[in-house]
């Protein structure tokens, strides 16, 4: 049974250097104190893993060592990544870190319980070359006088899966990313109350001076279904930002639909009276796989997504 210590198939090579190359024309390059590079990934069913470099048929699950090394060099050209999808088995999580290197290090939460939860954690994967943990990890809870009726356009409990919320540091810049999975639910109207208690959460965060830090960057799956619905609108309601960069009808998040809005990177920009990001957007976009990761295997996009995922990682580049 091979390793992630065994040589890859030559095969396998010629295809992670077609995945470099096309990584390296694509997603900026680290500057050494100069640029930072955040980014956000829905990894479909990020669990378990089937040690083979390619795996068969009959093989559950279907993500294999090839696959890992693909994911592992998309992961690897960003200073931090918040990953959502990351099941209580962590065997595909672990393999990519030890692909990764002495230099990466991973924070995640633990498995939300219930149905609903899907046995989902949220983490984040960071190069300690270039990020650090600057002392806060928690997840969003939500006070009981925040709890509604749904007709207010509150949260009448509490999130499905836990927002989490941990700070870096990167060349004496703080910041804060909180990474969440909104529950998708029978109908697109079963979202507005998380959507909508996530933004009034960050925004009475921002707000207060004494909190631990201002500078918020809300990433995650936020299972907006297009630009401009009642979803989008309820984000955006308490002052959130996105750039129109990443508004772009370009920068798709959906292998299957190119009109999904899924995915945001959002922070707050000095409107609705809330506190300007201190660190500049220099651009933004998604990264499209499809055809350069396992191109040599002639999957389908079904099947592609279940040995990558079926989003696409959204990133934001900022000047330090």
């Amino acid at each position: 049974m091979p390793t992630i210590d065994n040589i890859p198939p030559t095969d396998v090579q010629k295809n992670i250097e077609l995945l470099k190359y096309d990584l390296d024309n694509k997603i900026p390059s680290k500057k050494l104190d100069e640029n930072l590079l955040i980014a956000s990934w829905n990894i479909r069913a990020f669990g378990n893993l089937t040690r083979k470099w390619v795996s068969e048929d009959d093989d559950s699950p279907k993500r294999d060592l090839h696959a890992i090394l693909c994911i592992a060099e998309i992961i690897k050209r960003f200073d931090v990544i918040a990953i959502q999808e990351v099941k209580a088995n962590i065997r595909a999580l672990r393999d990519t870190l030890k692909i990764l290197g002495n230099n990466w290090s991973l924070i995640l939460s633990d498995v939300n319980k219930g149905d609903s939860g899907n046995g989902e954690r949220m983490a984040y994967l960071f190069d300690t070359r270039r990020v650090q943990m600057s002392g806060l990890a928690g997840e969003l809870v939500v006070p009981n006088e925040w709890v509604k009726t749904a007709s207010q356009e509150a949260l009448t409990e509490q999130f499905v899966r836990t927002p989490y919320a941990v700070s870096f540091k990167s060349n004496h810049q703080t910041f804060i990313l909180i990474t969440l999975h909104i529950l998708y639910g029978k109908k697109s109207s079963d979202r507005v109350n998380e959507l909508k208690g996530i933004a009034k959460w960050l925004a009475d965060w921002a707000k207060d001076i004494n909190a631990y830090h201002q500078n918020l960057i809300a990433l995650g799956d936020f299972n907006i279904d297009k630009r401009g619905d009642i979803l989008d609108q309820t984000f955006f309601s308490e002052g959130l930002y996105v750039p129109p960069q990443l508004q772009n009808e370009n920068v798709t998040r959906s292998i299957f639909n190119e009109t999904k809005y899924y995915d945001q990177i959002a922070w707050f920009n000095g409107h609705e009276n809330q506190p300007k990001l201190s660190m500049e957007f220099i651009k933004g976009g998604n990264y499209d796989f499809v055809g350069k990761a396992l191109v040599n295997r002639d999957l389908s996009k079904f099947s592609l997504s279940y040995h990558i995922s079926d989003h696409y990682p959204l990133w934001a580049e900022f000047k330090l």
